[in-house]
């Protein structure tokens, strides 16, 4: 038996991929959009992927069974459990629809599907056993049941999708989850989903693997005996889902648009860029903040390139409705094409090269002690994330987190020097790139954000934020 480990840092997630050297075959586990890592993987290993299949309906990345099944011809496995509301929509006569304790093989390999509904109600888990050299299971691909020092949150169908009164329930099915786990053996290998800086779940760790041994020790969902105490825990702190997570679970569940049916951006020239930033159009300036900053096209708004957080920033941001144009290098223009994708950013219409990207604009400066002489004489935004407000933040600041800020934009004055900060400086440029798109004139950056502003000594204050939310 062969395993292989596959994670997408931007969107904390992992895929997994076994292979039977005996038959020469291999099954893919909950894969990206992105196939081609696990075409090159297989063609490595000399390896033919004859089977796809994934966990639940997932909300934070477009899938990749759908598109891996197409491009080598492999059987899919999908979840046929769950409520009518939540099932696939694109299965065919050669997809295999799943049910509790159903089993099969690849090669040697025995693949067990249980399902565990509480994170999805569709969600299953498979665990595996590699018959040529044991008869009881290796482990056990968790998907976003259980992660390493976390559990799955059962309140993204409420929250992301809208599905009133499923989360209290969710959290009672994954409570049931944990006795389940709790009566299987230690030794068993738990390979998880998700990994640290994932919204997918609270306090997730940065170990790619555990044991369930491990888990059942220092796991805290293990260490809650009283079912309402658990479901008060689990609900409590999860961290804010992208909007992009609602648009997700739909285009999961009635299945991904395949690679070679999306448009091709073209090339742009000064031109046609300029007609595109005259649009309804998203524009994408994917400089570094503190280039953008000092001089950019009228519009464009800033999503630097090289921050782990592009994809759930664009989610945060994006109307799927409306077309996409990327200013980007030339180098790193492909990868962010990919990274857009993954999140379902599909209508990207236009690439320009970052040679046409320099403008009048620009988003003035402000040191953390010039803003104490003036702050009187200023509107303060905090566009940080609720807990990081919580934690310390500037006297009278206006609290609205990044991802709320196009929805709040009548609640702003216009007629008043807006200072935007985050934690170091680059959130807060995304922020004030949309503040001056939509007409604000008067939008200033604070230099090296609350960070710098604590450093310098200066006051800050702690308590829970009255955040806008909308």
């Amino acid at each position: 038996m062969l395993l292989k480990y596959f994670y997408d840092k931007p969107l904390a997630q992992a895929a997994y991929m076994i292979g039977c050297q005996a038959t020469g075959e291999a099954i893919v586990i909950d894969p990206a959009r992105d196939v081609t890592p696990y075409l090159k993987a297989a063609d490595e290993e000399g390896l033919r992927i004859t089977q796809v299949t994934e966990t639940h309906i997932h909300a934070d990345f477009v899938s990749g069974s759908r598109e891996l099944a197409f491009q080598t011809g492999a059987t899919l496995y999908l979840s046929d459990m769950g409520t009518a509301d939540w099932k696939y929509q694109f299965v065919d006569d050669g997809t295999v629809l799943l049910h509790d304790g159903d089993t099969w093989q690849l090669g040697n390999i025995k693949i067990t599907a249980i399902h565990t509904p509480g994170h999805t109600p569709e969600h299953i888990v498979f665990q595996i056993t590699d018959t040529a050299a044991a008869n009881e299971p290796m482990g056990i691909f968790t998907g976003d049941l259980l992660f390493v020092g976390s559990l799955g949150r059962p309140d993204l169908l409420e929250e992301a999708a809208g599905v009133k009164g499923t989360k209290i329930p969710g959290a009672r099915q994954q409570f049931y989850n944990i006795q389940r786990l709790k009566a299987m053996p230690d030794y068993l290998q738990i390979w998880p989903g998700h990994g640290a800086g994932s919204a997918c779940g609270k306090g997730l760790g940065a170990i790619p693997s555990s044991t369930l041994g491990y888990e059942k020790r220092f796991n805290p969902s293990f260490h809650i005996p009283d079912e309402d105490d658990f479901v008060n825990w689990l609900l409590d702190e999860q961290p804010e889902p992208p909007f992009y997570f609602a648009r997700m679970k739909y285009v999961n569940k009635v299945g991904p648009t395949l690679l070679k049916d999306l448009p091709v951006p073209v090339q742009l020239n000064r031109t046609e860029l300029d007609e595109w930033l005259q649009s309804d159009a998203l524009v994408i300036d994917s400089r570094p903040s503190e280039v953008f900053a000092e001089g950019h096209l009228p519009n464009a708004i800033n999503i630097p390139a090289a921050s782990n957080n592009f994809n759930t920033y664009v989610g945060w941001l994006v109307d799927f409705s409306k077309s996409v144009v990327l200013i980007a290098a030339d180098w790193e223009a492909d990868r962010l094409v990919r990274q857009l994708r993954a999140v379902g950013v599909d209508n990207i219409v236009g690439i320009a090269s970052t040679d046409l990207a320099n403008g009048p604009q620009v988003i003035p400066q402000i040191t953390a002690q010039e803003l104490a002489q003036r702050q009187r004489d200023t509107t303060v935004i905090d566009v940080r994330w609720w807990s990081e407000y919580e934690e310390a933040h500037l006297r009278n600041a206006i609290h609205i987190p990044l991802g709320y800020v196009l929805r709040n934009l009548d609640s702003l004055p216009r007629d008043r020097q807006l200072i935007v900060h985050c934690q170091a400086g680059v959130r807060s440029v995304i922020a004030a790139s949309i503040l001056q798109k939509y007409g604000f004139e008067y939008v200033t950056n604070l230099v090296g954000g609350i960070e710098a502003w604590q450093k310098a000594g200066l006051p800050i204050e702690r308590g829970t934020p009255e955040a806008a939310k909308v």
